[in-house]
């Protein structure tokens, strides 16, 4: 998160029960101190959400060995620190909920860095929920189409995304947090290693009308 993202969260949540900090997610030994920082004030940890992304839509012939390690250290390799972090300080239980994109389901042009360390997170949420289930432990995935409060994608690539998504619209961030939230809860307590697509239909359609 950007120092200005920082700022605006910290206001935000002024008064509120939170606490706000800033950690490199590619650095397991800062990670390791925000979590225990976040135990001093809070407690052990029953839910995690890792939603660090580092997008880019570059070429194959483009994209650089140095931009694919990149991919692959914020959007794989950090939430795998994260969830270290958290089981290591866990509660009774834990939630995870690991967040992607369904580029991680479909290919799509410029993505061939950005796809796979996706698509490495969603099968990474499957080896966790596998692994983690004896010790209390669910772990599961969303994975969002474009969100119109989001990250800018681009009016050009944007349009083309939403020509082919039967909803004809981006999701808002409410809904995603709403797909996070219910991973998180209760209700969902039987569910783990799934991947809950939210993209208006984007990854199920075939031929769309005009």
């Amino acid at each position: 998160m950007e120092g200005g993202a920082l700022d605006e969260a910290e206001e935000r949540f002024s008064g509120e029960d939170a606490l706000v900090l800033a950690a490199d997610i590619t650095d397991e030994d800062e990670i390791a101190d925000a979590f225990d920082q976040v135990v001093d004030v809070f407690g052990l940890i029953g839910a995690l959400v890792s939603c660090a992304d580092r997008g880019g839509g570059i070429p194959f012939e483009d994209a650089s060995v140095e931009h694919f390690r990149e991919m692959l250290e914020v959007n794989l390799v950090g939430p795998f620190a994260a969830g270290k972090a958290a089981a290591e300080r866990m509660g009774q239980t834990l939630a995870i909920v690991n967040v992607a994109t369904v580029s991680a389901l479909r290919a799509s042009s410029g993505g061939t860095a950005y796809a796979p360390a996706k698509a490495g997170l969603k099968m990474l949420t499957e080896a966790m929920a596998l692994e983690l289930a004896p010790s209390a432990i669910r772990v599961n995935c969303v994975a969002c189409g474009p969100v119109a409060d989001g990250q800018a994608v681009g009016e050009a690539l944007s349009r083309s995304w939403l020509a082919r998504t039967p909803q004809r619209r981006a999701a808002s961030a409410a809904e995603i947090a709403s797909a996070v939230s219910f991973l998180l809860s209760r209700e969902s307590d039987h569910i783990t290693g799934h991947t809950l697509v939210v993209d208006g239909g984007f990854s199920a359609a075939g031929l769309l009308s005009d």
